[in-house]
């Protein structure tokens, strides 16, 4: 039996700081719902792609990509961490970006090596707290408030004040929307407190004082935007409520995950609608 799944819709960029596009896509998820898979384009002095997107929308992601900056004008290729939805794309920006580093860490290296053949002579490698120069601005690593991979950087503009948070923050979406404001505020928060926690699974397991201690640290960048892959731009006070919501998800029990049972109904109702 075929079974066909939709496939991943990238959208048009959109601007949300000075110099600073996120590329959009959405993946069809629960009914009625979708998930975001954002990456992030700095189109500066020295431009930075941040993360490479989903292989499966990859000639739609380079285009978009690549209406925004130049191929031979890309300094910098940012990959958050090891996740297919973050390299997805990631060796043929590499092969279209010649005057691009790729800035990453060892670890990043260490666990894709035997999947992707990286260029270490393009490389820079970047540890927490740890900067570059891109020209105009300065970036920093700077590790998000929560993760499901231990190669995980953010990344920090000190110029636009705009935060790459990478998975933090995740939520659901009815469709395309790029203001959180959009989001129905029920499905926002339900989602956000289930993505974070399966996300993180380790939130069990944590001293709430010093994980306070590193989302006030995160918090205290003073961003005025923080973009991540799995939502929408957060700002102002719908930024602030991430931050109260993510301190509470080191609170809460472990989130209760699909079983067999649910794969056995997604099976039905897939076969009714090939049948």
């Amino acid at each position: 039996m075929n079974m066909t799944r939709p496939l991943p819709k990238v959208h048009d960029p959109y601007r949300i700081a000075p110099e600073t596009w996120v590329i959009p896509e959405i993946l069809p998820a629960a009914p009625g719902t979708v998930v975001p898979v954002n990456s992030m384009v700095i189109t500066g002095a020295q431009p930075v792609i941040v993360d490479t997107g989903n292989e499966l929308s990859r000639e739609d992601w380079l285009n978009a990509a690549f209406s925004l900056v130049e191929p031979d004008d890309v300094r910098w290729v940012f990959i958050s961490h090891d996740d297919h939805d973050h390299v997805g794309n990631l060796l043929p920006v590499l092969a279209a970006c010649p005057n691009a580093t790729l800035v990453t860490n060892w670890f990043t290296v260490e666990r894709l090596q035997r999947a992707l053949a990286l260029p270490l002579d393009r490389m820079r490698w970047v540890n927490p707290g740890e900067s570059f120069d891109a020209g105009d601005r300065t970036l920093t690593a700077i590790v998000p408030p929560v993760w499901d991979s231990p190669t995980t950087r953010g990344l920090y503009d000190s110029t636009s004040s705009v935060y790459w948070a990478v998975d933090s923050f995740a939520c659901l979406l009815q469709g395309h929307v790029t203001d959180t404001r959009d989001i129905p505020p029920d499905l926002w928060r339900e989602s956000f407190l289930f993505s974070n926690r399966v996300g993180a699974p380790w939130h069990t397991l944590l001293d709430i004082d010093k994980f306070d201690r590193h989302v006030d640290a995160v918090q205290a960048l003073g961003m005025t935007a923080v973009a991540s892959a799995h939502a929408t731009t957060l700002r102002g006070a719908e930024l602030a409520e991430a931050f109260r919501l993510i301190r509470q998800v080191a609170r809460m029990e472990a989130a209760p995950l699909p079983g067999q049972d649910d794969l056995n109904a997604i099976l039905a109702v897939e076969q009714l609608q090939v049948a």
